[in-house]
Order: C-alpha cells, then structure tokens, then sequence
C-alpha cells in the first residue's frame, strides 16, 4: 500500500483537529465514530501518525466533509509556507457536484474564518436550501449568480457581494457563462 502521507496536507492535523472542534466533536466522541482509539487519533491531530485512504475516509464522513480536504496542495516555497498560496497551489475542496468548484485560498483551515474560489458553471444549481451555523460574505468576480437567502432571491452580478447569517440559502447559475465568486466563511465549515 502506498504511504499517503507524500499527498496529505503539510496541516492535516491542524486542520483535523480546527474541523473536530467547530463540529463540537470530542476526540472521544470521533474516535468511537471512526472505530479507533482516542491515541491514534491524538497523533493524528499532532502529525505523529499519519492515517490511510480507508482511514481519512471515516474521518471525513464522520466529520461531514469531502475527504479532498485531507489532501495537500502543491508544495509551497518554505519561506511563504502558512503565508502565501499560489494560485496553481490551491487545495481543491468538496465534491464539484452541483457544478460548484472549490479552492481553498486560506493557507489552510486553521484561522476563524475560511476563504475559498468558487466557480459555478453555466447551468449550475443547489437544489435544495442548506442552513449553516455560520457568517458567510460572498463577493462576484465574473459572471452572475441567483441566490436565495431564507424567501427572498437576489441576482447577484460582478462586483457585488453578499452575506447569509445562519439563514436556509441556496443558489443557480442559469446562465450561459461560469460565475466566479470569493466567499468568505466563519467559523470553518470544511
């Protein structure tokens, strides 16, 4: 078997341990989840132990993310590591269905907040409203986005931006172009 840790992230277990404690989650308690012990998932958190594919998978599920969250982004010059992240060095998150593409532009998950490019393709669509225990600011670059936040919707356009409190949202792309967006969001949800 192949030795993940060549193609986890240099802050797995930052980033483990910043997504346990924003899901209220206790090593314990992700542990018995996982089926291992509180130690082996003590040195994960540390970067003692470095966890398989089948392993990084349980974690994921058990924490509701993507397990491309665990995976690294192109290695950084060690002086800008934790600094800068070059825009052919970006972690790709979540799963791209729904036609929404995700690049984590935070060095990583380990701040308060969490800052991502987002591009939606011409056609895209959430079809079902999610709710967040979040703050999240959206600001457009290109193209158009419809958004509904609780009942209202708003066509968002280049240059505008937006905020969701905590409130059911979801959003379309019914138009012919990509739009691509920065969203901010607070606490880390990946």
């Amino acid at each position: 078997m192949p030795d993940t840790s060549t193609y986890l992230s240099a802050s797995l277990g930052a980033d483990l341990r910043t997504l346990r404690k924003a899901r209220h989650v206790t090593l314990v308690e992700l542990a018995e989840t996982c089926g291992k012990s509180v130690g082996w998932l003590s040195q994960v958190e540390r970067d003692i132990s470095h966890p398989s594919i089948e392993e990084l998978k349980g974690l994921a599920q058990a924490l509701d993310v993507s397990v491309s969250i665990f995976f690294g982004q192109a290695p950084a010059i060690p002086e800008e590591e934790g600094y800068v992240v070059r825009s052919q060095a970006r972690r790709r998150v979540g799963s791209g269905e729904n036609g929404l593409t995700e690049e984590l532009l935070s060095p990583d998950l380990t701040d308060d907040f969490e800052m991502f490019h987002s591009t939606f393709e011409a056609g895209a669509e959430m079809r079902t409203f999610d709710t967040r225990p979040t703050q999240e600011v959206g600001y457009l670059i290109s193209g158009k986005l419809r958004l509904w936040v609780g009942a209202r919707q708003f066509d968002v356009e280049p240059g505008d931006s937006f905020r969701i409190r905590g409130e059911p949202y979801r959003w379309s792309n019914p138009w012919d172009e990509e739009a691509v967006a920065i969203w901010v969001i607070a606490p880390p949800v990946y």
